[in-house]
């Protein structure tokens, strides 16, 4: 599926390169919501668990392949409800990632944006980062402090998409 901005678009066949900008520029709004936040240190797994959920939704939520800068605030609540707690966002990603993948053997051309958005997804899917345990009994005779508790090891796009999230209602 090919997206306004990129280099190169003309089916030529001449090995030139196409460059990724509409996950390029997904990436970088959802980087700056982060940032804006200050929710996490921006070299930490936790943010970049963040940034790429965040960043997934971004792309994904872009049928008409036209992400401006213009339309950035206009979809913070679009953003917001696809990334909330009760939203099957997970299911949500693999069906859009499913459509684009199917238009883009359609279209026959280059992929690399969906290339870096499925990275993205498949490293949210195979990484597991160490957390709070959410689902522990609070009290449960363990003193809690702030580095202290019972932590699991879970999918980093449980502990991203939180954080994308809250990211997006602070900005």
């Amino acid at each position: 599926m090919l997206h306004r901005g990129h280099e190169s678009t003309d089916d030529t066949g001449g090995g030139e390169l196409t460059v990724p900008m509409a996950w390029l520029y997904a990436e970088y709004i959802a980087d700056e919501l982060l940032r804006s936040g200050d929710l996490m240190p921006p070299t930490s797994f936790e943010f970049r668990a963040g940034r790429d959920a965040l960043a997934l939704t971004i792309f994904l939520s872009d049928d008409g392949g036209e992400l401006s800068g213009i339309r950035v605030v206009s979809q913070l609540d679009t953003w917001l409800s696809l990334t909330a707690y009760d939203q099957p966002w997970q299911d949500w990603v693999r069906e859009r990632m499913a459509k684009l993948a199917a238009e883009s053997i359609e279209s026959g051309g280059p992929t690399p944006d969906l290339d870096l958005a499925e990275a993205a997804w498949r490293w949210l899917e195979e990484t597991e980062l160490l957390a709070p345990d959410l689902n522990a009994v609070p009290g449960g005779g363990v003193p809690v402090g702030e580095d202290e508790g019972p932590k699991v090891w879970t999918p980093a796009w449980q502990l991203g998409l939180p954080l994308g999230h809250l990211a997006i209602h602070l900005f």
